[in-house]
């Protein structure tokens, strides 16, 4: 880390992306919001405003940009675009950064490959446990879960503590964790079961606290990924898995997990990430039987994402 208030430049300008640059923004931070694939776009300033608990509502001024327009990105640079996109990205960041940290604040799993691949000097996860949705054009809902761990991928504990310290604000609390694979394996398992499931079936993140054979399912989907998971080294406990999937389940009724918007809305989902990679990993260690229902969930995702492109 260079300096003790450094730029941070968030790539994403979607939901989760706008609402940090608020946060940071409101909070005193240097906050330069980044489109990561509309490269032709030219800066402006745009007020967003973003509903979070108690009806409270933070507003800022938020500096909007493209990569493209900067040859070098010296800060924190926090990435909360599509996983799909991630080599493009890469490939896109690998003369710009340096030795500037990047933060994949992304969903799924092995998604920081790319930049490993690339050399990048430091890497570092977070898993987000919050949700965010455009309200309006300018205007956000936010709902926080639990404080959203950030752990080191190649990097070193205390630059991992200088970028939580920076990127902390009271709305989006993020903690430092010494081992981040088991809470990215969780999230990840947790997400082949709602993301697969829920979209196809066509309904809200509530079935499964709903309906006894959804819920079925999902436990031979959380048991099977714990098998692969077990593999990798990643050992899991499928009560403690179950426990959180019926409470985001409570907690998320009527809501529609991010993989079923991407469907309706026509646009690629991250099912890669998710059941598909299960699977491919399973295939590393000779356990396709294991992962069949997963994965074969997951390439009907692909079908159902297609036919509706």
């Amino acid at each position: 880390m260079h300096t003790t208030n450094p730029t941070i430049y968030i790539i994403g300008a979607g939901a989760i992306g706008k609402a940090l640059a608020v946060f940071l923004s409101y909070t005193g931070k240097k906050v330069i919001l980044l489109h990561g694939r509309d490269h032709d776009k030219k800066e402006y300033t745009e007020t967003i405003q973003v509903a979070v608990n108690k009806g409270e509502i933070v507003k800022s001024n938020i500096h909007i940009s493209t990569v493209n327009n900067y040859a070098v990105l010296d800060g924190i640079i926090i990435l909360t675009t599509k996983s799909f996109s991630n080599h493009q990205m890469a490939d896109n960041l690998k003369d710009r950064v340096g030795d500037s940290p990047i933060v994949v604040l992304q969903n799924g799993l092995h998604v920081e490959n790319p930049f490993i691949s690339y050399g990048f000097t430091e890497i570092y996860r977070c898993v987000l446990f919050a949700s965010s949705q455009h309200i309006e054009t300018h205007q956000l809902k936010f709902k926080p879960a639990s404080n959203s761990p950030i752990g080191v991928i190649k990097g070193n504990i205390p630059n991992l503590t200088a970028i939580v310290k920076s990127l902390n604000n009271p709305y989006l609390v993020f903690t430092p964790e010494e081992d981040i694979q088991p809470v990215i394996w969780s999230k990840a398992i947790l997400n082949c079961v709602f993301n697969s499931l829920c979209p196809l079936l066509e309904i809200d993140n509530g079935i499964f606290k709903r309906n006894e054979k959804a819920l079925q399912l999902a436990k031979q989907v959380i048991d099977e990924c714990i098998v692969i998971a077990a593999a990798e080294g990643i050992h899991l406990k499928a009560e403690t898995l179950l426990e959180k999937l019926l409470l985001i389940s409570s907690t998320s009724e009527g809501q529609l997990i991010s993989t079923y918007q991407d469907i309706l809305h026509k646009r690629k989902t991250e099912i890669e990430t998710f059941n598909i990679e299960i699977g491919r990993i399973a295939g590393q260690y000779q356990k396709n039987e294991q992962s069949k229902i997963t994965k074969f969930l997951g390439e009907l995702i692909e079908i159902k994402s297609a036919i509706n492109q």
